[in-house]
């Protein structure tokens, strides 16, 4: 009996060590978003042939204008239909853009895509477009940079670890989404 509070107290410091270092990481992350300084993107929808650089969030803050800007131009250009992006996919290619050091503009194939858009690939395309693709819910884009080779897209993406990576060099474009971390 004697020894149970001394179990106790080791088990609740040992779970308050985990719980610091697990949190250590959202804290750090968290301290850097606030200290970040305005995060921007150029795009060029390679379908609509419209564009846009803008300034999408500072520090922690998203500016809705411009999300609404990026989901417009995102849209689903076989339908016209605009779906809501995943502000994330938008700081996915800000921090890839800076893993590559370059300041270009990406390319852009593909963003939202309606569910109807998508059963219609998925059944002429014979493959390469998912059941479920994120596309669909706003968390994925496919895209390129001009100037910047493809495999180094794909390996810098890689490298982030913060989603899908999907490596298409024969359509010429990398995928990119904020699901879980897995690579094609």
């Amino acid at each position: 009996m004697n020894q149970t509070p001394h179990h106790r107290r080791h088990f609740l410091r040992q779970g308050s060590r985990i719980a610091a270092t697990l949190a250590l990481p959202a804290l750090a992350g968290q301290a850097r978003a606030a200290l970040a300084p305005e995060r921007s993107l150029a795009l060029k929808h390679l379908h609509t042939q419209e564009s846009l650089d803008l300034v999408y969030a500072r520090a922690s803050s998203y500016l809705p204008p411009a999300l609404q800007s990026l989901d417009r131009l995102l849209r689903d250009h076989h339908s016209g239909e605009v779906g809501r992006m995943d502000p994330l996919l938008f700081d996915l290619l800000h921090r890839l853009r800076q893993r590559l050091a370059w300041s270009g503009g990406y390319e852009v194939i593909s963003g939202y895509r309606a569910p109807a858009t998508n059963q219609h690939l998925k059944a002429t395309r014979g493959g390469g477009v998912a059941r479920q693709s994120l596309h669909m819910v706003g968390k994925a884009i496919d895209v390129r940079l001009p100037g910047v080779a493809l495999a180094d897209l794909r390996d810098a993406a890689l490298s982030l670890q913060l989603g899908g990576v999907g490596y298409y060099p024969r359509e010429n474009f990398v995928h990119v989404d904020t699901g879980r971390v897995r690579a094609w």
